[in-house]
């Protein structure tokens, strides 16, 4: 099995029961080794008081497409911590695109940077993951 390949089924066997990605409305528009793209339509109920897209919206959108990066290699791993920062609003249908890609693996521990963006490049925000695997796998290989 290619690692590209590998990506893909583990990307498969979370989908299956990640029913909070799927309930946010997101995506999987991209996978491989280390690095994962999801994306969403901003909706009305994504939306706060002020009209603009919930930070707390973006950051599941960063966040999923951080644990599909992390988990690609087939090792269940989880977050550790994480940060975000704020650059600019997303609004209702704005298509907001999450893409994570692995800076660092050593041992259990990773580090992964997800930029989030409007179509139009506009970057919504920056967020870090740092990840930690854990026991387990997530298909049999």
């Amino acid at each position: 099995m290619t690692p590209k390949e590998r990506a893909e089924k583990s990307a498969a066997a979370m989908w299956a029961d990640d029913n909070a990605s799927k309930w946010f409305g997101m995506e999987i528009t991209e996978i491989d080794e280390g690095r994962a793209v999801l994306e969403l339509t901003v909706a009305a109920h994504h939306c706060n008081g002020h009209g603009i897209c919930h930070g707390g919206v973006t950051f599941a959108l960063a966040d999923s497409a951080f644990a599909f990066a992390c988990n690609s290699r087939n090792q269940a791993t989880v977050a550790q911590h994480n940060l975000i920062s704020y650059l600019a609003p997303g609004r209702a249908g704005d298509r907001l695109r999450a893409e994570a890609v692995e800076l660092s693996l050593q041992g259990r521990s990773g580090i992964y940077d997800i930029k989030v963006t409007k179509e139009d490049g506009t970057v919504i925000a920056e967020f870090r993951g740092f990840s930690r695997a854990i026991k387990g796998q997530l298909f049999e290989e």
